[in-house]
């Protein structure tokens, strides 16, 4: 099991990251909130991970707090959530406004994620109840670096929109909103995340 990364950050295309430790080259994915949290690449970075093991590939998750990648090992244990999903949720919204959405059940809030219908939304505040009280105890896990957005491209921030659950016509509506000023990847998806985001997400 690989429980962390601590390495240089040789490549940033989110959700896709490209981490170099001692001589090899790890791809770890990892949501956006995370991402956006990066320091430049060339800088070096510290990810906790989670490695997911199936037949026919074996894919590793990178977060920037421990109470990121429990929420996430939690979320893909109720049905028919899966690691996809778990990142579009972690990328939409932060932990500690999920645990509030469970908690007052508030399921219209959770629906607005990309990716959750009501259906799904009422589906994880039932399985989620239990588990949102032993989230709140890691909440104070400090962050990784400064932000410090990276050189891309719209189109990089639409495939990045597109593979966390929006649909290519809402993907390219959100960024026709955004500054023609911003260049950075990261900086437009920044821009993208804190007009779609829920309040209070």
């Amino acid at each position: 099991m690989i429980g962390f990364l601590r390495g240089t950050l040789v490549a940033s295309q989110p959700p896709q990251l490209l981490i170099e430790v001692n001589g090899v080259g790890y791809e770890v994915e990892a949501p956006l909130s995370t991402c956006l949290e990066l320091p430049k690449v060339g800088s070096e970075v510290h990810l906790i991970t989670h490695l997911m093991v199936r037949e026919d590939q074996h894919t590793l998750y990178g977060f920037a707090t421990e109470s990121e990648r429990q929420l996430f090992r939690d979320l893909i244990k109720v049905n028919r959530v899966g690691a996809k999903l778990a990142l579009g949720i972690l990328s939409g919204m932060n932990v500690n406004s999920f645990i509030t959405c469970v908690r007052t059940e508030d399921a219209t809030l959770l629906s607005k994620l990309p990716g959750v219908g009501r259906k799904t939304a009422e589906r994880l505040i039932m399985d989620m109840r239990d588990k949102v009280d032993s989230q709140a105890q890691v909440l104070s896990v400090s962050k990784i670096g400064s932000s410090d957005a990276a050189n891309g491209s719209r189109q990089e921030a639409f495939s990045a929109l597109t593979s966390l659950g929006y649909k290519p016509v809402e993907a390219r509506k959100m960024l026709d909103k955004v500054d023609a000023d911003l260049t950075g990847t990261e900086d437009i998806l920044r821009s993208v995340l804190r007009s779609a985001a829920p309040a209070g997400g």
